[in-house]
């Protein structure tokens, strides 16, 4: 595909206790040259293959030479805890480490992406997850939102579109939190960018998109996230896009300048 590879591997996590699969798109390289990584997380109820198959990145992220991994965004199988609602349970792990029954076995979303998946991609691909950037949509930008902010410089840049900025504030997140991570609000403050932003010492550039038409506008906050971002003085560009949805059509849009954007950050750090 774009003269890279577009594959999707299958492993067995010990972080959640079941089989995991990811996609990994590798542009046409110097096989002995570690190149950077740009990492897309998904929203509700999606796996590896929507941004996969929809948003297209593999022309781009090839134009500049970057791996671009899409991960699951929760713990899968029949022995895994799930809900009837769309929003909790299988494709819903919000980015967290949960510590309630039944979801704390194996809803450690947060550690199997910042450790896990991490040290398994550097060990098979031809990449340096020291030189990577994060991305994501709806709860995916939440979750890319997080890792930037709470990892400090870890990454390089970071962007989301329709991300959920303040889920502690929002019905996309109090009823997952409370779930997920019982009724001790302190606990929600290390998974609510909004409050995450107050304090981090992160330092590169930020790009949030959002659609003036999206039909879960109400759920994401993005105004709370963008003053608190106004405030710190940080590196951020907060866009509200005339027409535009919740949808992958969205994302397609603005895909290429999403990519450009990591690339020049990204470039930056590049020896």
């Amino acid at each position: 595909m774009f003269e890279g590879v577009q594959g999707v591997y299958r492993h067995n996590s010990t972080t959640l206790k079941c089989d995991m699969t990811f996609a990994v798109f590798m542009p046409s390289f110097l096989k002995d040259k570690q190149i950077p990584v740009l990492w897309f997380l998904s929203g509700l109820t999606c796996t590896h293959e929507n941004a996969m198959l929809k948003a297209g990145a593999q022309k781009f992220a090839r134009e500049h030479n970057i791996a671009v991994i899409f991960p699951d965004t929760s713990p899968r199988g029949t022995n895994i805890p799930d809900d009837d609602a769309y929003d909790l349970g299988q494709g819903a792990g919000f980015y967290l480490n949960a510590t309630q029954s039944p979801w704390k076995e194996n809803y450690k979303m947060w550690d199997y992406l910042v450790l896990e998946l991490p040290s398994l991609i550097e060990k098979n691909f031809s990449v340096n997850t020291s030189k990577q950037s994060v991305m994501g949509h709806s709860m995916g930008g939440h979750g890319a939102l997080l890792m930037a902010l709470r990892l400090n410089n870890q990454f390089k840049s970071v962007s989301a579109f329709a991300p959920i900025c303040n889920p502690m504030k929002s019905d996309w997140g109090r009823k997952q939190f409370s779930a997920y991570l019982g009724s001790d609000e302190s606990l929600w403050e290390n998974y609510d960018a909004s409050v995450i932003a107050q304090k981090t010492n992160f330092s590169g550039p930020i790009l949030i998109d959002t659609g003036s038409n999206d039909q879960f506008l109400n759920l994401l906050s993005v105004d709370s996230l963008s003053k608190v971002l106004k405030k710190r003085g940080l590196a951020a560009n907060v866009r509200m896009n005339d027409g535009y949805d919740h949808s992958y059509y969205f994302i397609a849009t603005f895909m290429e300048e999403h990519i450009n954007f990591h690339a020049a950050a990204l470039s930056k750090n590049l020896t």
